[in-house]
C-alpha cells in the first residue's frame, strides 16, 4: 500500500471522527432544551472541545492500526498518532472530572436549611477531583517519554544513581507531599468540610475552598485566610457546624439589685417568642453573678445556624435594654451615695469629737458640703 494511500485512509478516518462528534453533540444541544437536563448540559459544556481534538485523533488511530502501514515511515505516523491521543485522552479525562462533578453537586444544593449531606458530598469531589487531575498530569507526560527508546534507556540509568537525588528531592518536597496526604485525609475523615463554620487563628468564618495542598476561609468581614491544608489535621480549631448547624448564644447583662428578674425573664421570653431567629428548643435567663454593685444576668438563646444566632444575640440585646428604659429604669445599674455627718452630741460639744467625727468633718469640701462615700444603701443624709 502506498504513503497516499495510507494517508487518505488517515485522513479519512479522522474525517468520519469529525463527523460523529458533530453528530453526537448535535444530539446533546437537542437534549438540553429539554427541563432538567442535567447531565447533558454538562457534557456539553465540558466535553465539547477535549471531543472535537479526541474523536478525529481516535479515527485516525484506528485506521492506521487497521491498514498496519509499511516501516519506517509507518512507525513514525504510528507513534505520533498515539502521542497525540494520550495528550488528547488526558485532557478529555480532565475534563470529565468536571462534568462528573457538575452532575453529582447539582443533586446535593448547598441552599437548604440542613446541608450536612451535600456538604460531605461536595468536600469529596473537590478534593478527588483534584487528586485526579494532578494524577493524569504527571502520567500522561511520563507515558509519553517512555513511549522514546532512547528515554527508557536513559531512565534507567537515572534510576540507577537517582538515590542521592531522591534524598534531596524528598526533603525539598515534603511540605507539598505533607499538604498532599493531608488534603486526601480530610477528603475521607472530613473534619471540615465546604461551607463549614468555624474559628481558625481567632477568626470567625466559612470554608469557602479546599484545594489540594491549601484551604480558603472566608471572614465575616469577607477577607480570605489562606491556610496550609496540613493545619486542619494538625492543629486545633473550633467546628461549628461539624454534625449540625444549630448552636447556643448567650451574652450577660447587668442589673441593679432592685431589678425584678422574674419581670425581666418575662419579657426576654417574650422577645424570643417574637424573634423568627430563635428555634424553640432553649431560652433561659438566669442570674449568674453577684457584684457590689450590680447582678449579672445570663441569656441564653438557641438558633438554626450560626448566622442567626448572631443576629438573635444582637436583637435580643437591644430589645432587652429598651424595655428596661421604658417599663423599668430603675433596674439599671445606678451609683448610690450615702453622706456621712458628725454625730449630734459631738457637734453640741466640739472638744470631745471622736476620731471618726472628727475625719469626717475634716474632709468637708470648701463649699460646706459633706465627704460622699459609696455604699450600699440608697442616697441619704443622716
Amino acid at each position: 500500500m502506498s504513503a497516499l494511500e495510507v494517508a487518505g485512509i488517515v485522513v479519512g478516518a479522522a474525517v468520519a471522527g469529525v463527523l460523529a462528534h458533530i453528530l453526537l453533540f448535535a444530539a446533546l444541544r437537542r437534549a438540553v432544551k429539554r427541563p432538567r437536563a442535567t447531565v447533558e448540559r454538562s457534557l456539553l459544556a465540558n466535553l465539547d472541545r477535549p471531543a472535537r481534538f479526541v474523536m478525529p485523533v481516535l479515527g485516525a488511530e484506528l485506521a492506521v492500526g487497521a491498514i498496519s502501514p509499511p516501516d519506517p515511515a509507518g512507525t513514525i505516523l504510528v507513534h505520533a498518532i498515539g502521542i497525540i491521543l494520550a495528550g488528547g485522552l488526558a485532557w478529555l479525562v480532565i475534563r470529565s472530572t468536571y462534568a462528573f462533578d457538575d452532575v453529582i453537586l447539582s443533586r446535593y444544593q448547598m441552599d437548604v436549611a440542613d446541608n450536612l449531606r451535600s456538604r460531605r458530598i461536595r468536600t469529596q469531589i473537590q478534593v478527588l477531583r483534584r487528586v485526579t487531575v494532578v494524577v493524569v498530569s504527571i502520567v500522561t507526560p511520563a507515558v509519553i517519554l517512555l513511549s522514546f527508546p532512547q528515554v527508557r534507556v536513559a531512565g534507567a540509568g537515572l534510576l540507577a544513581s537517582a538515590g542521592l537525588v531522591g534524598v534531596v528531592g524528598g526533603v525539598a518536597a515534603r511540605p507539598t507531599a505533607t499538604n498532599v496526604v493531608a488534603g486526601l485525609q480530610i477528603a475521607m475523615s472530613q473534619p471540615i468540610r465546604v461551607d463549614d463554620v468555624v474559628v481558625v487563628e481567632g477568626h470567625w468564618g466559612r470554608i469557602e475552598e479546599i484545594a489540594l495542598t491549601y484551604v480558603v476561609v472566608r471572614v465575616w468581614d469577607l477577607r480570605r485566610l489562606v491556610l496550609p491544608i496540613s493545619y486542619f489535621v494538625e492543629q486545633p480549631f473550633e467546628n461549628w457546624t461539624r454534625s449540625t448547624a444549630d448552636i447556643m448564644g448567650w451574652f450577660h447583662i447587668q442589673v441593679d439589685y432592685s431589678a425584678s428578674v422574674d419581670e425581666l425573664r418575662q419579657a426576654f421570653n417574650d422577645i424570643l417568642g417574637a424573634s423568627a431567629n430563635w428555634d424553640g428548643k432553649v431560652g433561659v435567663l438566669q442570674v449568674t453573678t453577684l457584684g457590689t454593685e450590680t447582678m449579672q444576668l445570663r441569656a441564653l438563646m438557641s438558633s438554626p445556624d450560626s448566622q442567626r444566632s448572631w443576629d438573635l444575640q444582637c436583637e435580643v440585646r437591644e430589645k432587652l435594654i429598651a424595655y428596661i428604659q421604658m417599663h423599668c429604669p430603675s433596674a439599671l445599674p445606678h451609683l448610690r451615695v450615702r453622706a456621712i455627718e458628725p454625730h449630734d452630741g459631738a457637734a453640741r460639744h466640739p472638744g470631745t469629737l471622736s476620731h471618726h467625727a472628727r475625719q469626717s468633718a475634716g474632709r468637708r469640701t470648701a463649699s460646706g458640703r459633706p465627704h460622699v462615700t459609696r455604699g450600699g444603701g440608697s442616697e441619704e443624709q443622716d
